[in-house]
């Protein structure tokens, strides 16, 4: 049995987690961490702050926002300290944060994503592939995603995900441009464009167009419902036990299976 302390407990990831953990034959959840007081009918402990949780775990998982910096370091410190592997599965840190949880995955194992769905990860494996053979045949590259109104950060952490892969295939050259409000010139051939729509109750949507002379390819994920996030997180869970210290991601987990 795989024992999971769970940060953000309350909030909406949170919940979903603790339903499909429950649903786990090999996942027990057995502390969570959140300043939201604790709910009744739980079968585990919770905790306003990490530091107090003397619980014995073999996985810490965090769907903190990035608001929750300190918070998210104390998270990594406490990781640290326990030799306790940590799923991380906020987006938008600061330089700062990030740095701290580089350092953090020099002593203990954490597995970092800006997404955990799998379908996701899977996509953007893809196309790491596919930006090589179709930028190379005169393709422009273009990111669209959406998300519901109460989302912080634009654009997501998905969508700069993706352009950081199809970046990092095409040899880290190419400029990321976030909108083009302000731009009154053409389009330059080294951009990947990347645009935010924000409305509604949208789950989120990412597509990622290469547009080419006379054909466009799209590739598309839609997330329906947060149990994508929350299945992908459990499986990094069980991929992040018994790891070596270091700072894994998704695409780890995906080459493994």
């Amino acid at each position: 049995m795989i024992k999971l302390i769970l940060c953000g407990c309350f909030g909406r990831m949170g919940k979903v987690i603790q339903q499909l953990a429950a649903q786990a034959a090999d996942m027990e959840v057995v502390a969570g961490i959140d300043i939201i007081p604790a709910e009744s009918g739980l079968t585990f402990p919770t905790y306003s702050d990490i530091g107090s949780c003397n619980m014995t775990a073999d996985a810490v998982v965090s769907f903190l926002p990035p608001t929750a910096v300190g918070e998210t370091l104390a998270i990594a410190e406490y990781c640290v300290s326990r030799k306790i592997p940590l799923v991380l599965c906020t987006t938008g840190l600061s330089a700062d944060v990030e740095t701290a949880i580089r350092q953090a995955a020099e002593k203990v194992a954490i597995l970092q994503s800006a997404n955990m769905s799998l379908g996701i990860n899977l996509l953007s494996n893809m196309l790491a592939k596919a930006s090589r053979l179709l930028y190379d045949s005169g393709f422009d590259i273009e990111i669209i995603e959406k998300h519901h109104n109460q989302k912080l950060d634009a654009p997501s952490g998905t969508a700069l995900l993706l352009g950081n892969t199809i970046n990092n295939a095409l040899g880290g050259n190419m400029n990321i441009i976030n909108g083009r409000s302000n731009a009154h010139k053409k389009r330059a051939r080294d951009e990947i464009g990347v645009h935010a729509l924000r409305g509604g109750s949208i789950v989120g949507e990412h597509s990622v167009i290469f547009a080419g002379l006379d054909e466009i390819i799209e590739f598309t994920h839609i997330a329906q419902s947060r149990d994508a996030f929350a299945v992908g997180a459990l499986q990094a869970v069980r991929f992040i036990k018994g790891k070596p210290a270091g700072l894994f991601t998704m695409q780890d987990l995906i080459e493994e299976i």
